[in-house]
């Protein structure tokens, strides 16, 4: 699905605008006719449908419409709730046409969680996709007087629930008129810039999420601070489909695709995001860092289990690569060897890497956690260079990028211009600029403990170089000061065992005031499920039912899931599998960091645990109450872990 034309460098529009609402308006009048996005009616079918800019924005103003009839005034806050598709950026730019404030709810939230959310937001109106979305809808909404409308995506879902709530209405009362132009810039002229356009809530890892207050003028600081460093061209296409209520996909993806005019594909779901890679075959893709992490560990894998002789060629091919990358990355320029050696590699076998990304991609985004250095070396070497950013939702999402052509693998770059940065005292990363948020919603306590004397302290500990380039070494609430009085960043102990092995998951480092550090590792499903088949422990059907669910939904952890692999998890010739993986981590780490201990758990951390944020971060206060008998044990019980020293 390439989009036709000549590479064109993209003139952004955001200057012309001073509401993200104008944004949209600005962007229908230059590109009325280019595409905005391409999107899948049904996800059986290989046929992309389209909607250009033009037509984006009149949909946009048949939901501003909607509102408006429906009571709703400028100022007051509309929610959604569904998967990445069109309908939740529809719903989102048409209540910021009408003035209005949006807050995005993360699907397959609890109702206990979804009812602080709207309730704390003083949502009036919610959008919501999914008859079981809707179900818990109904049971969160009970309680909620403020809440005036709720919105199905589809027509259907509407007649088959009108008298679950009186509170129901038609998805069509949002698409039988729109809003004229007039209309539209009457309201947008009456909004302050510095008035908050959206709400974004905080993954909530150490108590419940807290909103972000993001102002039109924030979010259109952030766009030339990204046309700064990356450069966008007129037939770049991007590949959706991270969380839409995630600051990171609406303001660095969507809203800043407006500012482009850049089109996007939009994922049928999560587990079809493989597949629809070839379909699409887009320039830009991002993600977080997981998504690379297995591709890495899964592409030296299927190599291992090669003969010798193409391990041999692929050793080669890496080395023509490495020698050229570094000469790169030193500003220099290959010589003609290097390039001719490359080019071999490439035809032989980088390909088929790039392949697996759609073939066309020029650019890869990752960040929301670290990445290894040597994953990044690997794909910059292959041809798939990866851009590690660093960002909060309170900075507007980004605040450091490698700048392109001159990126420092193993930071996560420079500031970007509208920010300044320092180290305070205690190792913390402290920001300034036309970025940083307005505050917590009513909570001001929060706010005032966030910003300080106009610097915003972002909780992360960090190294700045000579030469302005960050590098973040951990949380700051997270680091480990153990018995000896070392202080410890677990997440470079868990990120240097995790990518050992396709085979974990997740790693959970402890050690606070403990003699030495354990880790509890959860293992990957669809790996563990395969060992288990492979091995005569589940029955292969159960295998290949069970995986197919988890590439369908990936997130998903059931109950029938658990306790198959709890089966494969009590076999100690598995639990053994992960012991060279920990030895090799080890051997990247400081003495005092490395794993002495670990054990392998029954399951991987969940959301239906409460181990995970939507954002698949893993909340350790969560991890550590659950398993805090399992964590005693392993200091105390000799059969309780695995010895990882020889």
């Amino acid at each position: 699905m390439l989009i036709s034309g000549p590479q064109i460098p993209v003139a952004p529009i955001c200057r012309e605008a001073r509401t993200v609402g104008d944004l949209l308006t600005v962007r229908a009048g230059h590109s009325p006719t280019h595409p905005a996005l391409f999107f899948k009616k049904t996800p059986a079918t290989s046929k992309w449908e389209q909607l250009t800019w033009a037509d984006f924005d009149y949909k946009a103003r048949q939901v501003a419409h909607g509102l408006l009839e429906a009571g709703l005034k400028p100022g007051d806050t509309v929610a959604i709730i569904g998967p990445t598709l069109p309908a939740w950026c529809i719903y989102d730019m048409g209540a910021l046409l009408a003035g209005m404030v949006t807050v995005g709810v993360y699907p397959k939230q609890s109702p206990e969680q979804m009812h602080y959310l709207l309730e704390h937001s003083d949502a009036k109106i919610v959008f919501v996709d999914g008859a079981t979305e809707l179900t818990t809808l109904f049971e969160a909404a009970a309680d909620l007087p403020q809440l005036k409308g709720i919105v199905p995506w589809n027509e259907m879902s509407f007649r088959a629930n009108r008298e679950r709530d009186p509170r129901l209405l038609s998805p069509t009362r949002f698409s039988d008129a729109v809003l004229q132009p007039d209309q539209i810039d009457q309201i947008q002229r009456d909004i302050d810039p510095d008035s908050t356009a959206m709400l974004v809530y905080t993954s909530g890892t150490t108590g419940p999420p807290k909103g972000a207050m993001i102002s039109h003028a924030n979010i259109l600081a952030m766009m030339p601070a990204i046309d700064d460093v990356l450069t966008f061209y007129e037939n770049d296409l991007y590949l959706s489909f991270l969380p839409m209520a995630h600051v990171t996909e609406r303001v660095l993806s969507f809203y800043h695709r407006i500012n482009t005019g850049v089109a996007a594909a939009y994922a049928t779901s999560i587990g079809n995001v493989l597949s629809e890679l070839q379909e699409v075959r887009p320039t830009i893709f991002g993600s977080v860092p997981r998504i690379f992490e297995k591709a890495y560990n899964k592409v030296i894998d299927q190599v291992g289990q090669k003969p010798a002789p193409l391990q041999s060629v692929f050793k080669w091919a890496r080395g023509f690569a490495d020698d050229r990358l570094k000469v790169k990355l030193r500003g220099g320029m290959p010589g003609f060897w290097q390039d001719l050696g490359y080019g071999m590699a490439e035809t032989l076998l980088f390909r088929k890497i790039q392949a697996a990304f759609g073939g066309k991609v020029r650019l890869m985004l990752t960040g929301a956690a670290p990445i290894a250095p040597e994953i990044l070396h690997f794909f910059w070497s292959v041809g798939l260079p990866i851009y590690e950013a660093y960002g909060m939702t309170e900075a507007t999402v980004l605040t450091h990028i490698n700048p392109a052509g001159r990126p420092k693998l193993g930071t996560v770059g420079l500031p970007v211009s509208s920010l300044e940065q320092k180290i305070a005292d205690d190792g913390e990363i402290l920001l300034k600029g036309n970025t940083v948020f307005k505050g917590y919603y009513k909570n001001e306590d929060a706010t005032q403990g966030t910003i300080i004397n106009g610097w915003l302290h972002t909780g992360d500990i960090g190294v700045i170089d000579k030469a302005g380039y960050l590098r973040i070494t951990d949380r700051k609430k997270h680091i480990i000061i153990t018995a000896g009085g070392k202080n410890v960043a677990p997440a470079n102990i868990e990120r240097a065992v995790k990518n050992q092995s396709p085979l974990i998951s997740h790693v959970h480092a402890h050690g606070d005031r403990r003699p030495y550090i354990s880790a509890l590792i959860a293992p990957s499903p669809i790996e563990t499920l395969e060992w288990g088949s492979k091995n005569g422990v589940i029955a292969k059907a159960l295998a290949k039912q069970l995986s197919s669910e988890l590439m369908a939904n990936p997130q998903a952890r059931s109950a029938e899931l658990e306790a198959a692999m709890q089966q494969v998890v009590d076999q100690a010739a598995f639990r053994q599998l992960f012991l060279e993986p920990v030895r090799r981590g080890n051997q990247h780490l400081a003495k005092v960091e490395r794993v002495r201990r670990y054990t392998v758990l029954g399951r991987d951390f969940s959301l239906e645990h409460g181990e995970l944020t939507p954002t698949m971060k893993l909340k350790r206060k969560t991890v550590e109450e659950h398993h805090q008998a399992l964590i005693e044990q392993i200091y105390t019980d000799p059969a309780a872990g695995i010895d990882v020293e020889h």
